[in-house]
Formats: C-alpha cells, sequence, structure tokens
C-alpha cells in the first residue's frame, strides 16, 4: 500500500532532504512546531560549521548503561558529537539557539577524553610515550619492508618472473606480482591469485619485518583496548548524559539539514497557523520539473474541482495536500512565503489510487467506501479525494457522497474533492462552504491552460482531450452524436459562463488596480491640501502673535506717556490682526458638514468628534480631549471598528479665544495658581504659541517658587527664564 509521501508524489523531495542530515531518521520532529521555527530562523542568519556524519548510537548508549567496553570507532562517535557543540558553544549565535547550546554543559572529565582523539578517531600517539614508541617503531619497519620489496622488484634475478616493478596489496599485505616458475629463484609465500593468472607472493626474506609489524601491531591494540576500557568506564558513568547529548545531535540534525536544504534550492519555510486556510501563492510541486505556480486559496469545508480533463485537478489536489504536509513538518517548499498561509490540521488523507483488489476481493467502489468510513472517526483532518464518484453510477454516488461530506465536514474535517460529473456540483453548489473551482481549457490552442477559476463549474473537454490525444476525429464526431445535443448544449453553457466569469474577473482586477492609482492619486492631494492648511494655521498664528506682543508693547508705551509711539505701535498691532483675519476667511471650506461621530484629521493628527458648539467642536485624539474650530478639521473615511470601553478620565483641553501670551497669578493661592496655569499652557501650545509670560510677583516667594516646581515636570516645556530686570514675571519657552 503506497504511503501518503508516495501518493502526493513526495518522495524524491524527501529524499533530497534527507541527504542533509548527518545520520538517518525521519523527518519528523516531536515538541513544540513553534519553537522548532523559531531555532531555525535564528540559524538560517549565522554560519555554522559543518556538521559530521554519525550513527545512531542508542545501542551503544545501552552498552554503557549494563557497563560494557565500546570500540574504538564508537567511543569516537560520541566524541565527534561532544566536539561538534563545543565548536557551536565558541560562536556568537542568535537567540534563542545561543540560550539552548550554551546550556549544554559538558564536564571537565569528558572534555579531557576529547583530548585524546585526532581527527581521524584515533589515539593521539603524543598522549602516551608507549604507543608513541609502537607507532615509530611501525613506520620504521613499514619503510625498511618497502625497501626490501622495492630492491627485489628491480633486482636482475627475478627480473624475467616480474609482471610489472609496482607493490601491490593484497588483503593488507605488500605483495610482488609474478609469473609461475618464480620459485625456481625466490622463496615465497603465495598471497593470492590475479584474473590473469598471476601470482601474488610474500618473500620469506622480509617475513622477519612482517612478524615485527605484527607484533607492535598487538602490542599497539593493547594499548588502544586499554583506553577503550578507561574511556567506557568514563562514558559509562556518564551514559544519562551520553543518551541527553545523543537526542540534542539529532534535534540540530534536523534544523542543520532544513535550513542547508532552504539555502541550496531557495525554499521558504511557512509556519502553519492556528486557522483551517490554506492559501497557496506561487507555489510549486517538488515532483515538477517546470511547474505552473499555483496560486489557490482554500478559505471553505470543502473545495470542488471540476473541468477539463489532464487539466492539472489532481496536481491541484496534491498540491494542497503536499503544502500541509509539508508546513507541518517544517520543510521548506518554493512559494511566495509573504502571501502563503497553511493552516494546521491533525491529519492529512490522501483518497487517490484506485483500491480494487484481486486479492483482497474488493471493488473499486467498495474500496472507496472502506476508505470514507475509517474518516468518521477522524477530527480536524484534511482529505483529498480524486474522482470521488469512481466505481459506481455517477448519480447515485452525488447523492451518497453529497450526505457523507455534510457529516463529515461537522467533524472539522475539511475537503479537496475533484470530479468529472455536474451532479454532485450542482448539488454541492448551493452551500456557502463549498467552493466551486474549474481547470480551465485553451479553446484556440485545445489544451488546458493549467490555471483555475474559483466560483464556477468546469466542463470535462473529454472529445477535445481524446482527439488531441490521437483518436480519430470522425470517432469523436459520430461520439458526440451519441451524447446527445441537449447534454452538449449544457456543456456549452457551462462553458460560456466559466468564460464570462473568468472575463468578469479579469475586468475587476483591472478596475481595482486603476483604482488603487485613483486612491493614490487621492491620498497624495489630501497630503498637499493637510501641509497647505498647516502652512495657513501658522501663519495665522504667527500673525495672532505679533498681533498681541504690538499690542502689548502699545500699552507698555502708553503708560509711560508716549502717547505718539504708542498710537504708532496700536496701528502696527491692528495690522497684524487684519492680516490674521484675512488668513482665517481664505481657508478653504469644509468639502462635507461635519457631524458628531465623525472621523477627521486635526493638523497630522487623527480624532473622532466627541460635539459641536457653534464654530468650534470637541474632538479626541489619543485620549485627549480638546476644543478646535470646525475650519482646522478635515473629514476622514470612518473605518467600521468594534467599540472599545475605555476609562473614564476627561482630560479638557480648550482654546482660548484670545490666544492670550501673558497671566497673571497674583494674589493667587498655589492650587488655583497651577490651575489656571495649567489650563493658560495648554491653550498657549493649542494657540501655536512658543513664549508666554507668567506674572507671579515677587512678594515672599512662595507663589514663584510653586511655580517654577511646575513647570520643571511639565512635559512640552523647552525652557523657562525670570524676565531681566523684572523679578515678578518668568518667561517660558514652549
Amino acid at each position: 500500500m503506497k504511503t501518503l509521501t508516495q501518493k502526493l508524489d513526495l518522495d524524491q523531495h524527501i529524499n533530497n532532504f534527507k541527504n542533509f542530515y548527518a545520520r538517518d531518521k525521519e523527518i519528523e520532529m516531536q515538541g513544540d512546531i513553534n519553537q522548532h521555527h523559531r531555532y531555525i530562523q535564528a540559524l538560517s542568519k549565522v554560519e555554522f560549521p559543518s556538521i559530521k556524519e554519525v550513527p545512531n548510537l542508542d545501542r551503544e548508549i545501552n552498552i554503557l548503561k549494563k557497563q560494557g567496553i565500546l570500540r574504538l570507532e564508537e567511543l569516537y562517535a560520541f566524541v565527534t558529537m561532544l566536539s561538534y557543540f563545543n565548536s557551536l558553544k565558541a560562536l556568537s549565535l542568535p537567540e534563542p539557539l545561543n540560550k539552548w547550546i550554551q546550556e549544554i554543559s559538558i564536564d571537565d572529565e569528558i572534555n579531557d577524553i576529547i583530548l585524546y582523539f585526532t581527527d581521524e578517531g584515533n589515539i593521539n600517539p603524543e598522549r602516551d610515550s608507549g604507543l608513541y614508541e609502537i607507532e615509530k617503531a611501525l613506520k620504521i619497519n613499514k619503510s625498511e619492508l618497502k625497501e626490501k620489496l622495492y630492491k627485489m622488484a628491480h633486482s636482475s634475478t627475478l627480473k624475467e618472473y616480474l609482471v610489472d616493478t609496482q607493490v601491490h596489496f593484497l588483503n593488507g599485505e605488500e605483495t610482488l606480482m609474478v609469473r609461475g616458475g618464480f620459485n625456481k629463484v625466490v622463496k615465497a609465500s603465495v598471497v593470492g591469485r590475479s584474473s590473469t593468472g598471476f601470482f601474488y607472493i610474500l618473500p620469506q626474506s622480509i617475513s622477519h619485518l612482517k612478524e615485527k609489524e605484527a607484533m607492535l601491531l598487538s602490542k599497539k591494540e593493547e594499548v588502544v583496548y586499554r583506553y577503550c576500557q578507561s574511556f567506557s568506564t568514563t562514558f559509562s558513568k556518564w551514559h544519562l548524559f551520553m543518551r541527553f547529548i545523543n537526542r540534542e545531535y539529532d534535534r540540530f540534525d534536523h534544523y542543520q539539514a532544513r535550513v542547508l536544504f532552504a539555502k541550496t534550492y531557495d525554499f521558504s519555510f511557512i509556519l502553519p497557523s492556528k486557522s483551517k486556510v490554506v492559501k497557496l501563492s506561487e507555489f510549486c510541486h517538488p515532483a515538477i520539473e517546470k511547474p505552473k505556480p499555483v496560486n489557490i486559496d482554500l478559505d471553505k469545508s470543502v473545495m470542488l474541482v471540476t473541468g477539463v480533463n489532464a487539466g492539472g485537478k489532481t496536481m491541484l489536489l496534491k498540491s494542497l495536500l503536499s503544502a500541509v504536509y509539508m508546513a507541518k513538518n517544517l520543510l521548506p517548499f518554493r512559494c511566495n512565503e509573504e502571501k502563503t498561509q497553511v493552516g494546521h490540521f491533525k491529519s492529512i488523507e490522501a483518497v487517490i489510487d484506485d483500491p480494487q483488489s484481486v486479492k483482497n476481493d474488493i471493488s473499486t467502489f467498495a474500496g472507496r467506501m472502506v476508505e470514507f468510513a475509517k474518516l468518521f472517526d477522524k477530527e480536524n483532518a484534511i482529505v483529498g479525494v480524486d474522482e470521488i464518484e469512481l466505481g459506481t453510477d455517477s448519480d447515485e454516488a452525488a447523492s451518497l457522497f453529497r450526505v457523507m461530506l455534510d457529516e463529515l465536514k461537522k467533524k472539522g474535517i475539511t475537503f479537496i474533492v475533484t470530479t468529472h460529473h455536474k451532479r454532485l456540483a450542482s448539488l454541492m453548489s448551493t452551500d456557502k462552504d463549498v467552493e466551486l473551482i474549474a481547470a480551465l481549457y485553451d479553446e484556440a490552442n485545445r489544451k488546458p491552460t493549467y490555471t483555475f477559476l474559483q466560483g464556477s463549474i468546469g466542463k470535462s473537454y473529454a472529445f477535445e482531450t481524446a482527439q488531441r490525444y490521437g483518436v480519430p476525429e470522425h470517432i469523436v464526431k459520430k461520439a458526440k452524436e451519441v451524447y446527445g445535443e441537449d447534454k452538449e448544449n449544457l456543456n456549452e453553457l457551462i462553458e460560456k459562463s466559466t468564460t464570462l466569469e473568468r472575463e468578469m474577473r479579469l475586468k475587476l482586477e483591472r478596475i481595482d488596480k486603476e483604482l488603487k492609482i485613483v486612491e493614490s492619486k487621492k491620498e497624495n492631494l489630501e497630503n498637499i491640501e493637510a501641509k497647505l492648511n498647516e502652512e495657513q494655521r501658522k501663519a495665522v498664528a504667527t500673525f495672532e502673535n505679533r498681533y498681541n506682543a504690538a499690542t502689548k508693547r502699545a500699552l507698555e508705551a502708553m503708560k509711560v506717556k508716549e502717547s505718539t509711539e504708542g498710537r504708532r505701535l496700536l496701528n502696527d498691532a491692528h495690522k497684524h490682526k487684519k492680516l490674521s483675519k484675512h488668513a482665517k476667511s481664505i481657508e478653504q471650506p469644509n468639502k462635507r458638514v461635519l457631524q458628531i461621530g465623525d472621523s477627521v484629521k486635526y493638523r497630522t493628527s487623527r480624532g473622532e468628534i466627541l460635539g459641536i458648539r457653534n464654530k468650534e467642536a470637541t474632538i479626541e485624539v489619543d485620549g485627549l480631549k480638546m476644543r478646535v474650530p470646525l475650519s482646522q478639521l478635515r473629514y476622514l473615511e470612518s473605518v467600521q471598528k468594534k467599540v472599545i470601553q475605555k476609562p473614564k478620565t476627561t482630560v479638557k483641553v480648550e482654546k482660548s479665544g484670545r490666544g492670550s501670551i501673558s497671566i497673571k497669578l497674583l494674589g493667587c493661592y498655589a492650587d488655583e495658581a497651577i490651575d489656571k496655569l495649567d489650563v493658560f499652557l495648554s491653550d498657549a501650545l493649542v494657540s501655536g504659541f512658543n513664549e508666554v509670560e507668567v506674572i507671579h510677583g515677587t512678594g515672599g516667594g512662595v507663589l514663584k517658587k510653586v511655580i517654577i516646581d511646575y513647570l520643571k515636570s511639565y512635559p512640552k516645556l523647552q525652557s523657562f527664564h525670570g524676565l531681566k530686570g523684572n523679578l515678578g514675571i518668568t518667561v517660558v519657552k514652549l
């Protein structure tokens, strides 16, 4: 029986992925998939050392648990894993990867054992003087052996019997290749024969060197065995830690294989979402060499795919299930990562192949019923069914499957169903939980387009497909006559409906693009308008500031009886007042009569109108209430949003009608003075004043101290200082 990956044509893709593993294992990962995804994303951001191949060590861990002795190569497998984690700990890794690696603490007793091994997995002779002497003697003996053989291979005595002058290695022995009759000139033992009838010989003159080599190797094995005993004893003491390292090495192997696989083929990772939606954008099934990218949305309980034969219906089904399978196992694949979304499903089922079996005496339809019966024990699954009506009368099957699909939907099962029969499609087309998909056909070129149209029923194009694959035209024509004119007319209506709907959708897409361009232009014009309004508001504020300042200077001049100068200053002030009124008069009128509840833009902030009184409105901006002129508000198209109850905290800021640049607090109590000062500074900020005066007098200095302390904590204040020559006035810069 085929596995799920075989049914979905994912075997080759998974085999390619497994080539990146350090050791063979299944692709499923245990644990929290969100945590795995975070580690994979972190590892994708750094360069890390190549992982080394290590066999599965479950058997070896059981030997350590029983205090057995491991071979040198088995010990080196553990050393390889430990060394790799040490190399990772030396890197600067992003979180949360760094925390995980740093928490893997390797005891000094184990790290000392690591130092005894060479990169080739042997005991380092420099760590043991006895072993060093054995290795040195072996090298000398081997050199003498080669030299003796070389001399014999070039001696005149043996020359006529030699096949060549090379030293041949056979079963680990150094030998010479000679012809028959060699025993007349040299005493030697035959090690083996070549396929051409020649002899591999080991001359007796070097037998003492071979005996010496065997003795040295025996001594070396004794030394190595002592080390194996010692290291195995230590590892047995730490066998639980060795099991942990073995498991963590597998875990990191899962991560690094996925990262390298994705980088090699430019694939993307899709983390499954909590929803049951599958949205594929530019998805390419890995089994197809030159695929046509799939763009499809599955956001309903049933997707019913109809349409042309060989038009990609089955591959669409496999693409949707494959995307779910790969996302579920965090296997990367080719798609548009930003626009692709894959939901989480508890299980994946593919009812694709013909279940008919002579051996089990089961028919096609009976086999389908067996597979469907199993689904009633499933929940929260995604199921793909290819050719759902296969094996029985299509009308009866349509009624049966309609009822079964309705029942299985209640168990949270999502279906992708392909069919050629219109009855099932027509029965289910009125269900709001059913998405109709039509595989499209190119009439002009008489071939499928491998594209799909949502919301429509497709024609099978059986006659056209038969003709395209070589069935004679006269046979196809006769088949159409037998099929009947009425049914052909029905197919033509389906075809025309599909064509019209496709054209309509293309027009809608063009209109949407044009609408986006218009909205972009509208937004630019609104930004320009807002900028001009802001500039005009600043100009009005400047004129009012100048008017207030000029009025103040005129009044001061009149106090010292400089009437001529006072009148001149008052005239200047009135000029600024006229300019201010003129600037206000040219403000652009609102394009819409503002009402309570409207969303508006005030300067650069967005707010909502809470109340309107005369020519002023009370608005709320970021939780702050203020009263502003209606002329300074611009209507924004409201977006329906959920009303969120907020705590009843009322902060009322009202713009002063006069926009005074000074306030007298003489004779006020401390609390009263602070309240008035707070309102005054708020009015000044709304009016756009940059500098104001606070008149508090000198007196005992208590009121001044209270005001100074308040100003120090005021958030919108730049600086403040006393007026030169007048200790009773403080100048505040906003």
